[in-house]
C-alpha cells in the first residue's frame, strides 16, 4: 500500500485496484492533546481487544466499569507515546481515484527518533512496523519462508499456499483482521503488515488451494518506514524480538498486563504516565539478560534493586537522589584538574536533569523509563529537587526572573559525593543513553550523540562552472564541451590554450590579448560602454578577458564529503549555500539563536539540537522553517539564548568552515 514514489514527503501507493495514486498532500505535524492521545489510544485498545488490570475493591470503579485507569494509562503509554504528533493527509486510491483522508501519529518513545506508529484510514487504525516492534502480541502472527517475504516487500499479497507453520493458525486471523507477517528465519520479528482477506483462521489446508491470504498493507522498506523528521532512513529491524514467537494473539500481553501493579492515579494531569512494575517489564530479569557497565576508579558496586512488586513516592525519590550524586560523583572523578570538574555555572534545571540525572537513571526498559519519572517524585518537578539539595546543603540555587531555578555552586567534598559508591549501569545500547536511560552519562555530559554520522566529517566545496553555447569554439580548441562543469583552473586552461592556438597575444605586451570574431562574440557583446571601448581597441588584459569568461558561464556548486570525488557527487545549480545563524529578541528581553540551512552540509538537524541543548545547557526545539516548501521543508534549529559561538564550534566539528556560515544579529540591528 505505501511504495515508494520519488519528490514527495511522505507518499502513498494505493494498490488497491492496482492503480496507483496520482494526488498526494499531506499537512505538518502538530502535537496530540494529552485528551485527544488518550482517547485514540483508547480506541486502539477497544479495536485490538488489549485488556487491563481490574481492581479488586470497588474504589476507582464507575459505573460498573472495573478498569484500572493506571494500567490503561501504562498501555496507552506504550502504544502512544506521550510526545505524540499528528497529521492529515488526502490521496488518491481506486479506479475512479476517489479521494481518501486519512492521518498518520508520530511519536516514540523519550530521546528517540520519531517515527510514524499508527496510520488511520476510514476510521481505522493499522499499526506500523514500529509499533509492533515495540509492542509484541497485539496482532496475529502469520509465518512464511523469507523468498515469499521479499515478493511481500515489493507490495505483492500473500497467497494462501505460501503461508507457513499450519495449520492450526491463530484464532484471531479472521477475514478483514490486522496480521502481522514473518518469515521463518526471523520468526519473532514483524516484517509486514497486512489484512486478512479470508478467514484464515479455519484454514484445514493450504496446499493446493489458490487464492489471496492476506493483502499487504505496509511493511519494513517502504515509505512509512522510511519516513523521518531528521531525513535519516528507517530502522533496522532487530535480530529478535521477545514476546511473538511463543504466544498466539494477545494471550502474552493479556498475561503481563494482568500482573501489572501500579502506584499512581494522576493519569489525567500526567498523560497517562504510569509506575510500571513486574508485569510488563521485569527489572531484575532484565539486569540478567543484559550487559553493564562499570563506575569510576574500579570501587564495588551498590546493587540497585528494582525489582519489587510496585515503585512507591519513596523508592522513586531515592532514585532520583542517587542518580543526581552518580552524576556529580561522575563529574567529580572525570574532572578532577577542573575547579568545577567539567561544568560552567550557572545550570539551569533543565540542563541538571538532562545531564546531571537522568543518563545516572538504571533503567533497562522504556516501561522503567515511563516509571521513573520526575512527575512521579515527591518534589514532583525539577525545581523542587534541586532546592531538595539545597536544603541538604549539597549545593547553592537561586531563583531567576519567571521562576525558573539555577545551580551556581556544588559543595564537592560533602561526603555524600566524595563516598558515593557507584552503582552498575545499562549499556547505552540497551536503552538509549538519549532517551533518559542508564549508561550514557559519559557520553551525554560530553554533549555528543552517538547516533550522529556528521561529527568529525570532512567537508570541502568546490565551485563549477558551465560555459554558454556561444563559447563552444574556445572550448573546441581543448576537446572540451559547453554541456562540461569545470573548475576556475580549467577555464582558465582553455582560454589559454584557444589564446596560443590562435596566436592572439599581443607581440608589443604579452599581457595583452587580440580580439577575435570568436572572442568579440562570445565574450563582449557590446552592451556596456566597457564592452565597447575593449571591441574598439581590439585588444584586452588577459586576466580581464579570462574573469569575463567565468562571469559568463552559469555557476554550480559540489559539496565533497569525506573520500567523496568529484565525478560521483551531484552538483547543483547556483550559488553554494550558506548555514544562517539568526540571534533574534522574543518576549520582551529574551534571546534565542536560530539555525537552518543545515541539511546541505549532511548534518541532521535533530541530533545537533540534542547536542546543544546539553553543551548549552538551554532549551531547543527543532521545526519547519517559515516559508520553506512542505515537499522539501527546511528545518530550523532553535537554541534560548545568545548560543552563536557555542553553535559555530558545534559545526565545525562536523566539517562546517566558518566562512560557510552567515551570522545575522537583530538584537543589535547589523549583521556581523
Amino acid at each position: 500500500m505505501f511504495k515508494k514514489k520519488p519528490n514527495v514527503e511522505i507518499h502513498w501507493l494505493m494498490v488497491q485496484h492496482n492503480c496507483p495514486l496520482t494526488e498526494n498532500q499531506i499537512k505538518a505535524l502538530a502535537p496530540l492533546r494529552s485528551s485527544d492521545r488518550r482517547r485514540i489510544a483508547d480506541q486502539i485498545i477497544a479495536e485490538y481487544g488489549i485488556e487491563v488490570p481490574a481492581q479488586g475493591s470497588g474504589e476507582g470503579q464507575e459505573n460498573g466499569s472495573n478498569t484500572s485507569t493506571i494500567g490503561v494509562g501504562a498501555i496507552r503509554n506504550s502504544l502512544l507515546p506521550e510526545n505524540s504528533q499528528s497529521a492529515r493527509f488526502t490521496t488518491t486510491a481506486g479506479k475512479d481515484l476517489k479521494k481518501v483522508s486519512g492521518t498518520v501519529y508520530v511519536g516514540a518513545p523519550p530521546g528517540q527518533e520519531q517515527r510514524i506508529l499508527w496510520i488511520k484510514l476510514e476510521e481505522r487504525l493499522l499499526p506500523t512496523v514500529y509499533t509492533l516492534w515495540r509492542n509484541p502480541g497485539i496482532v496475529a502472527l502469520l509465518h512464511t519462508p523469507d523468498v515469499v517475504l521479499q515478493k511481500l516487500r515489493g507490495g505483492a499479497d500473500l497467497m494462501t499456499p505460501g503461508l507457513a507453520r499450519g495449520p492450526p493458525f491463530p484464532t484471531s486471523a479472521t477475514k478483514g483482521s490486522i496480521v502481522a507477517i514473518v518469515s521463518l528465519e526471523k520468526p519473532s520479528v514483524p516484517i509486514v503488515v497486512g489484512i486478512c482477506e479470508i478467514d484464515v483462521a479455519s484454514l484445514r489446508e493450504v496446499r493446493g488451494v489458490k487464492g489471496h491470504a492476506v493483502r499487504g498493507e505496509h511493511w519494513d522498506g517502504d515509505e512509512i518506514w522510511a519516513w523521518s523528521q531528521a531525513g535519516g532512513s528507517g530502522e533496522q529491524a532487530p535480530e529478535a524480538i521477545d514476546g511473538w514467537e511463543n504466544q498466539d494473539g494477545l494471550d502474552d500481553l493479556k498475561k503481563q498486563v494482568s500482573q501489572t501493579t501500579v502506584t499512581d492515579s494522576d493519569d489525567e494531569h500526567d498523560g497517562g504516565g504510569v509506575a510500571v512494575a513486574n508485569g510488563l517489564a521485569t527489572p531484575s530479569k532484565a539486569l540478567k539478560q543484559k550487559g553493564f557497565v562499570e563506575g569510576e576508579d574500579g570501587r564495588p558496586f551498590e546493587e540497585i534493586e528494582l525489582d519489587q512488586k510496585e515503585y512507591s513516592t519513596k523508592d522513586i525519590d531515592d532514585v532520583f537522589w542517587k542518580a543526581f550524586l552518580y552524576g556529580l560523583h561522575h563529574h567529580r572523578n572525570a574532572n578532577k584538574s577542573d575547579p568545577h570538574h567539567g561544568l560552567n555555572f550557572p545550570i539551569n534545571q533543565s540542563a541538571v536533569i538532562s545531564n546531571l540525572v537522568l543518563p545516572f537513571l538504571p533503567i533497562t526498559t522504556s516501561q522503567q523509563a515511563a516509571s521513573l519519572n520526575i512527575k512521579k517524585t515527591s518534589w514532583k518537578n525539577a525545581k523542587k529537587f534541586i532546592k531538595a539539595f539545597d536544603k541538604a546543603k549539597l549545593l547553592k540555587s537561586k531563583d531567576r526572573d519567571g521562576g525558573e531555578c539555577v545551580v551556581l555552586d556544588i559543595d564537592w567534598e560533602d561526603d555524600s559525593i566524595t563516598s558515593f559508591m557507584p552503582y552498575k549501569l545499562p549499556k547505552k545500547d540497551t536503552v538509549s543513553a538519549e532517551s533518559g536511560g542508564g549508561g550514557g552519562g559519559k557520553v551525554i555530559s560530553a554533549g555528543i550523540s552517538p547516533s550522529d554520522p556528521s561529527i568529525g566529517q570532512k567537508l570541502s566545496k568546490v565551485d563549477l562552472y558551465k560555459p554558454r553555447e556561444q563559447l563552444g569554439p574556445i572550448l573546441a580548441a581543448s576537446d572540451a564541451s559547453h554541456h562540461g562543469l569545470y573548475l576556475p583552473a580549467e577555464l582558465r586552461s582553455i582560454v589559454i590554450s584557444y589564446i596560443e592556438s590562435e596566436k592572439l597575444i599581443s607581440e608589443t605586451n604579452k599581457r595583452l590579448v587580440n580580439l577575435d570574431p570568436v572572442l568579440a562574440n562570445a565574450v563582449f557583446d557590446g552592451s556596456s560602454a566597457l564592452d565597447r571601448e575593449v571591441l574598439a581597441k581590439g585588444n584586452v588584459p588577459r586576466d580581464a578577458l579570462i574573469d569575463r569568461v567565468l562571469k559568463s558561464c552559469s555557476p554550480f556548486w559540489v559539496l565533497l564529503r569525506n573520500d567523496e570525488t568529484r565525478d560521483k557527487a551531484k552538483a547543483h545549480a547556483g550559488r553554494a549555500p550558506k548555514i544562517s545563524i539568526t540571534l533574534e529578541t522574543r518576549s520582551g528581553n529574551k534571546t534565542v539563536t536560530k539555525l537552518s540551512g543545515v541539511e546541505s552540509f549532511y548534518i541532521p538537524p535533530q541530533a545537533l539540537a540534542e547536542e546543544l541543548q546539553k553543551t548549552c545547557a538551554s532549551s531547543t526545539g527543532v521545526g519547519q522553517m517559515a516559508g520553506s516548501s512542505p515537499k522539501k521543508p527546511v528545518m530550523e534549529v532553535m537554541v534560548q539564548g545568545p548560543q552563536k559561538d557555542a553553535v559555530i564550534k558545534a559545526l565545525e566539528k562536523r566539517g562546517v568552515s566558518r566562512q560557510w556560515v552567515e551570522v545575522n544579529d537583530k538584537t543589535k540591528g547589523k549583521k556581523k
